[in-house]
């Protein structure tokens, strides 16, 4: 016989899959592939600030106001970034991977899962530096709008600024880090400079097909939210979007090896989980 604790968590989860489901039929995003951890823990949170008495009570205020869906999505959304997340990760692309991509006329970069574009304005800095910036078209794209909106306003808050500083130095950066921003009251403005080539778009990697033909992919950090299924899925559609000898850059926690698709990557730079699509 069950406990009272563990008749309480199956409730619990049977009214997270009803929710889901009706975000799905209401709004159309499909979250019933997340990691049931993260999404558990997530709308907890929510019925926890809104002092709910129940998912089923938030499913209810979802569908009926606007307003709260968005804080829902918001919820929901992967915004944890930051300017040259994991530095080494950027030391590798600098050092590895640019002198290849070099040796190509022009080139695109897909950003998926951008957030809030912290990390998208990292590699304008880096390919600036390295030369290349001019020649190379940057797409970055995210599900929730409200990120996109601050990613293509460029303002972030000043309160971080020493500590990306210090990331960008460690990455191998080659100028002042200051010379990329503009400091106002307590906001720092980058440079319009950093946008003219990049392209801020809506794109569900959980719905949406292939976004563009590719020399290089950056999602990191966003394939340990999703169950298996949409791992491989993604992974997938991340092969079909890349060139033959085109580059992947997942996260320090994430792995292709699980795929069906492993077989048509190499191992590029292991401990900075970089992988090549591989030439046929």
């Amino acid at each position: 016989m069950k406990n009272e604790k563990e008749i309480i968590d199956e409730n619990i989860d049977i009214e997270i899959k009803l929710f889901l489901e009706a975000i799905l039929l209401k709004y159309g995003y499909d979250f019933k592939n997340y990691s049931i951890t993260h999404i558990k823990r997530r709308l907890l949170h929510r019925l926890r600030t809104e002092n709910v008495n129940s998912i089923s009570e938030m499913q209810y205020m979802a569908l009926y106001d606007k307003n709260f869906f968005r804080l829902i999505l918001a919820d929901l959304s992967i915004n944890v970034t930051e300017m040259f997340r994991d530095p080494l990760f950027y030391k590798a692309v600098r050092e590895k991977v640019i002198p290849i991509l070099k040796t190509y006329p022009y080139l695109k970069i897909w950003h998926a899962g951008c957030s809030t574009g912290e990390e998208v304005y990292s590699m304008a800095i880096l390919l600036k530096e390295e030369g290349i910036y001019d020649k190379t078209q940057i797409y970055a794209t995210d599900f929730n709008q409200l990120v996109l909106k601050k990613a293509s306003d460029g303002i972030f808050s000043i309160d971080r600024i020493k500590e990306y500083t210090i990331n960008y130095q460690k990455s191998g950066g080659k100028d002042s880090f200051s010379d990329y921003y503009t400091a106002k009251y307590n906001s720092v403005i980058f440079d319009k400079s950093l946008k003219e080539n990049i392209v801020f778009a809506d794109h569900n990697l959980v719905s949406d097909s292939s976004f563009a033909e590719v020399n290089l992919i950056i999602c990191r950090n966003v394939l340990i939210y999703f169950d298996r299924v949409l791992q491989n899925k993604v992974i997938n559609l991340f092969e079909e979007s890349l060139i033959t000898g085109g580059f992947l850059g997942l996260g320090t926690k994430e792995e292709i090896r699980f795929s069906k698709n492993f077989e048509n990557f190499s191992t590029f730079d292991a401990s900075q989980k970089i992988f090549r699509k591989i030439t046929v």
